[in-house]
């Protein structure tokens, strides 16, 4: 299946399919999505001994009660920490990997982070990834990420994130700038291949740059009827959307 079929044909699983029953970003939603046939969205971001973990937020309170933040600690540190109440573990990148084996397809999230390089990300993720044979994105609301993880792999499409709101950026210069790079999604910094742009903020002249347009996050059937209109594919949760 080509990328661009992924991206379009599939719905993508926002943080895997997650619920009652699985934690967001555990490996029972990314099972459960591959069981079901959709693809999965997922977000990593370092640890303190240089490994992958597979943690959307930077601070690890929201899902595990620890007031740590992920960059902090390491692997055996966050294994000890379960999620959202649940027995599940905050899982590595390398596990997600070998669980899912190429069966579905995954959109890769770079997370934002203070004092990361691109490069130096980039490397992180094309390390783990190695000789992996799924089909795979990569996407990131910084495009200095999009940017380095595209020079290396031409051959993987690679996404900026976006919204129009700008209301989470405070009024510095540094982070106006910030939220309008996030509102604007600048194809000449990143040179990605697509954009994921909020729901909420279609339509939108900057999303309308890309040919491949993705929705986030759809929550409805009614949404997802909204974003068709104006995006090509949608990353979901909190229902189980139609193949199209």
């Amino acid at each position: 299946m080509g990328m661009e079929n992924f991206l379009t044909q599939i719905p993508i699983a926002h943080r895997g399919l997650h619920g009652a029953e699985a934690p967001e970003n555990s490996m029972s939603a990314f099972l459960a999505a591959a069981r079901l046939g959709y693809a999965i969205e997922l977000d990593v971001r370092p640890t303190a001994d240089g490994r992958l973990a597979v943690f959307h937020d930077e601070n690890l309170a929201r899902m595990t009660g620890d007031g740590r933040d992920v960059r902090d600690c390491t692997t055996a540190e966050l294994k000890r920490l379960t999620l959202g109440g649940s027995d599940e573990k905050i899982p590595m990148f390398a596990e997600v990997l070998r669980a899912v084996a190429g069966r579905t397809p995954l959109l890769i999230e770079i997370k934002n982070m203070r004092g990361v390089k691109g490069d130096e990300i980039a490397q992180k993720l094309s390390d783990a990834l190695g000789d992996y044979r799924g089909d795979y994105a990569v996407q990131s609301f910084d495009p200095r990420y999009v940017r380095a993880y595209k020079k290396r792999h031409p051959e993987v499409l690679c996404g900026e994130l976006g919204t129009a709101d700008g209301s989470e950026f405070g009024k510095s210069p540094a982070e106006r700038f910030r939220a309008h790079i996030v509102k604007s999604c600048p194809r000449a910094l990143s040179r990605a291949d697509f954009v994921s742009y909020r729901v909420e903020d279609l339509p939108n002249r900057y999303a309308e740059r890309y040919g491949v347009r993705l929705a986030w996050v759809v929550r409805s059937q009614e949404d997802e009827r909204r974003a068709r209109a104006y995006a090509n594919g949608v990353i979901f949760e909190n229902y189980l959307p139609d193949f199209s």
